[in-house]
């Protein structure tokens, strides 16, 4: 007995032995030091280093949170078009942001307003004006909406139309750097500049390069990327983002479990509300025959004869407004049929154009009159293992036989690859670098094309009166809002 409760000390002894060695073995750490040199947040300023461990990515302005998973992308119902574009596959999508609405006609007069103010003597805004005449029709009364529509405050919280794809990624860049600016002023880092024009603009990248200077504000320094209070670009979202945002599948999930693959944003497969308080209300703009684009008066199906308000409709699981009908919605891929096929698991999307910075001697980057960088292309991967040589034949030959005049061109350029001519009555696939998926249906679409699988395209520099645009934003950090550090 006596050894065993010898034993037990000389236990107790080494478990304390060995906590004190461990208290011992380095400098103790605060919730505020380093976990691998032990300074202390405040010491490590003497150095010149204030990034902050961990910060969580704040929600910009307009934005919902999407949290990312997997989803069978593509075809739901019948391809009655017969394009074979959108063969289903399971794909992952990382958790990102998105609009809660698409861009209105008054979001979109505040950038037009911006840039008379900012490029006075320019042609900045005249090129950013969305083209109006998309609603003149040779058979129809539509004058009054190439006049008003964009301009009237009755549409003002109408979605804007007529903008192309360019001038909707223009778009984006300006409302970044407009949010970005704003976080600086709020935080006293900037002060209000009401007197920046041209090549003295407010942008991300010319402040974050210490090129644009400003008005400092009362607090001393200048924010770096690493900081961690700017957030990151606005953009269109890629197609399997848009499709996994307006499928809203969480609604239809048991865990891991998806009880029902939907059709449409909304549970069911039916596009009027089954509910007996509100039953038979339409859940989407869109056209529901030949002729009937809102129903009677009195009993209006849709209550809409054009676009409407974009917070007409129920909104998905995610929080996000008509993702199906009211204005088909500008995506960020380019169009190839095969992208079903060709693409990654993780993050799908065609249109990669990598760019570096055009820089000076001295190594400072270079900006234009406008206060933007120039930039430089270095790898363009819109063509990256696209399509089939057997199936590609232009005039008889073989893609591969179709050899450019200029022998410093790819062969394999997407001009070789697809079937390109002018001529009146000539057949033109149309598939070029510069065409651009857009999705979602519109006021004017049956309702076949509200599937978010459905998939159709048009030149980026062209418009038209069912198309808008959201934006979106990169998550950076964990898939999840709640994690802590």
């Amino acid at each position: 007995m006596r050894r065993l409760s010898f034993l037990f000390i000389l236990i107790v002894m080494g478990l304390v032995s060995c906590n004190d060695t461990k208290q011992a073995a380095g400098p103790s750490r605060s919730a505020n030091s380093s976990r691998t040199i032990g300074w202390n947040a405040s010491d490590m300023e003497v150095f010149g280093f204030t990034d902050p461990e961990f910060i969580e990515q704040q929600t910009g302005p307009g934005l919902t949170f999407v949290q990312g998973g997997t989803f069978i992308m593509g075809r739901i119902d019948e391809d009655v078009m017969g394009d074979w574009d959108n063969q289903p596959r399971r794909v992952t999508v990382a958790s990102f942001y998105m609009d809660e609405t698409e861009v209105t006609n008054y979001a979109y007069r505040t950038y037009l307003a911006w840039l008379s103010s900012r490029y006075p003597g320019t042609n900045k805004s005249q090129n950013a004006t969305p083209d109006t005449l998309v609603w003149r029709s040779e058979l129809a009364y539509n004058e009054p909406y190439v006049n008003n529509y964009l301009r009237h405050p009755s549409y003002s919280s109408y979605p804007v139309v007529g903008v192309s794809w360019v001038q909707a990624n223009e778009y984006c860049k300006w409302r970044t750097d407009r949010v970005n600016e704003y976080l600086l002023i709020q935080n006293g880092y900037l002060s209000l500049d009401s007197a920046q024009q041209n090549s003295n603009v407010f942008t991300t990248e010319g402040y974050l390069s210490g090129y644009y200077q400003g008005i400092p504000g009362d607090n001393d320094g200048e924010i770096r990327w690493e900081n961690g209070l700017l957030l990151p670009n606005y953009r269109l979202p890629t197609e399997a983002e848009w499709e996994y945002a307006a499928l809203g599948l969480i609604g239809e999930a048991d865990g891991e479990l998806l009880t029902e693959r939907r059709m449409y944003p909304w549970s069911g497969k039916y596009i009027r509300e089954e509910d007996k308080a509100i039953k038979g209300k339409m859940k989407a703009n869109y056209t529901r025959g030949r002729g009937d684009l809102m129903g009677m008066a009195g009993a209006l199906n849709d209550a809409a004869d054009i676009t409407a308000d974009v917070f007409s409709y129920d909104a998905n699981d995610y929080g996000i407004y008509c993702m199906a009908g009211n204005v088909n919605e500008w995506v960020a891929d380019v169009y190839r049929a095969l992208s079903p096929v060709d693409v990654e698991e993780f993050q799908p999307y065609r249109g990669n154009v990598i760019t570096e910075y055009v820089r000076d001697a001295q190594g400072g980057i270079i900006f234009d009159e406008y206060g933007q960088p120039t930039k430089d292309t270095i790898a363009d991967y819109r063509n990256y293992r696209d399509g089939d040589y057997k199936s590609n034949l232009i005039a008889g030959r073989a893609w591969a036989d179709n050899k450019p005049d200029d022998a410093s061109q790819s062969t394999n350029s997407t001009g070789f690859m697809y079937l390109q001519d002018e001529d009146t009555g000539v057949i033109n696939s149309m598939i070029t670098d510069k065409v651009r998926v857009y999705k979602g249906g519109s006021w004017k679409d049956r309702a076949y094309w509200l599937n978010p699988g459905s998939r159709r395209y048009l030149d980026e520099l062209e418009a038209a009166s069912d198309l808008g645009f959201r934006c979106a934003m990169t998550r950076l950090g964990p898939p999840t809002t709640t994690t802590t550090r």
